[in-house]
């Protein structure tokens, strides 16, 4: 029988890190962000949809995230408009891929799990965590956004820290060797719980 795991945590966390991992020891990973690059690529399933709502944000037959990037910063409802299409369509790849591992531990990496509410559709949660000043530094080592892009993204996420208050399992991802031995240590729990 299939076990739901929703993997989530803040920007910077060490969320896909943490994914990988669990891919090591076997575990199916669905990536959300990897299912709305499929949704936005050519012949994906919000072109049409994203097109007839903002026609400029099509380029070459697929959604620019560039060009949605600057209708949301013009228009403070955008985000909505588009979350309103491209959210059912995600929950939709994430069924298939469901019904695809009928009897393993699947893992959803799902940045904003709570924010949209899919938490419900899992069987427990596990987020990563680490101290925010490590998160900052990570993320902007990165090189792809300032300081101000990140308290952006920050203020619209729900605080890192009642993300893992939610959540069955807290991962902390200062080294790898310790996220690892956590990751080992929750599919031992999964396992349990599945056979008792």
């Amino acid at each position: 029988m299939i076990f739901r795991l929703g993997l989530t945590g803040s920007i910077g966390m060490g969320k896909s890190t943490t994914a990988a991992l669990f891919a090591e020891e076997g575990c199916a990973v669905w990536d959300a962000d990897a299912a709305v690059h499929r949704l936005y690529a050519q012949g994906g399933a919000a072109v049409e949809p994203i097109g007839s709502l903002f026609p400029e944000a099509i380029e070459d037959g697929a959604v620019s995230r560039d060009r949605l990037r600057d209708i949301i910063g013009r228009d403070s409802a955008a985000l909505s408009r588009i979350e309103a299409v491209v959210h059912p369509l995600v929950r939709e790849d994430r069924a298939r891929f469901s019904e695809n591992h009928p009897d393993t531990i699947c893992v959803f990496d799902i940045p904003l799990l709570f924010e949209t509410g899919s938490e419900t559709e899992m069987d427990a949660v596990a987020c990563v965590n680490i101290p925010p000043d490590l998160q900052r530094s990570r993320v902007l080592a990165r090189g792809t956004m300032n300081a101000e892009d990140l308290d952006r993204i920050l203020a619209r996420q729900m605080p890192n820290a009642e993300k893992c208050a939610r959540s069955d399992f807290v991962i902390e991802t200062d080294t790898i060797e310790h996220a690892r031995a956590q990751v080992r240590a929750v599919l031992e729990d999964i396992e349990r719980r599945r056979h008792a």
